[in-house]
């Protein structure tokens, strides 16, 4: 329980600094800071790991439903801290202290992933269940592209027409999503395989 809330502490820490520093320098843009994947799947995570640790002090076992959310966050993380290390290590995509960078980017997925493994869920998840996992990396990609035509930013090069062409963009858009599908499938399979001890 403690684990967990002082990770989810950690990363909250570490996106207001990163906010403050880039409010001090005048460069801080709400809505582009908040269209990165790797803060909103960060978000996510640490208040799956806040819910998770206050279902342990009040004994309450996740629904489901929640098994699923927290699959998710799992998956997010994970893809985030895959997709950085593989495309994006040379690159600023927002984080310019490098601590914050470090927790959001290599320490906050594998953690994660450890927790899953540690704890996996009481409920046996399907590949029917779990394609629900997929939809908003989905809807990120079309409002990332949509939004990046009318105000001419895009949170990761990658996803930049002007990078390459929509031909490019496709192309990565493509292989980020097989990871989404193999990454799904391994922790559904390895979450079903491994006994669940503790909530």
């Amino acid at each position: 329980m403690w684990a967990r809330l002082v990770v989810s502490a950690v990363v909250f820490t570490a996106i207001m600094v990163q906010i403050a520093h880039l409010l001090q320098a005048g460069v801080f843009n709400s809505v582009n800071f908040f269209s990165y994947f790797t803060i909103l799947s960060n978000v996510l995570a640490a208040s799956v790991f806040v819910v998770g640790a206050a279902y342990l002090a009040m004994r309450r076992k996740p629904s489901p439903e929640e098994e699923l959310v927290r699959g998710a966050a799992v998956l997010y993380m994970a893809v985030t801290g895959v997709v950085y290390v593989t495309l994006l290590s040379g690159y600023n995509v927002g984080l310019n202290l490098p601590w914050v960078n470090f927790i959001l980017h290599y320490f906050m997925p594998v953690v994660v992933v450890l927790d899953w493994l540690y704890q996996p869920p009481r409920t046996k998840l399907t590949s029917k269940q779990t394609t629900v996992w997929l939809v908003f990396p989905v809807v990120y990609l079309a409002y990332s592209l949509i939004r990046g035509a009318f105000v001419g930013w895009y949170p990761y090069p990658f996803l930049d027409p002007g990078q390459g062409g929509y031909g490019k963009v496709a192309l990565y858009t493509a292989l980020i999503l097989i990871v989404f599908f193999v990454l799904g499938w391994l922790l559904t399979k390895f979450g079903n395989a491994l006994k669940r001890n503790v909530v």
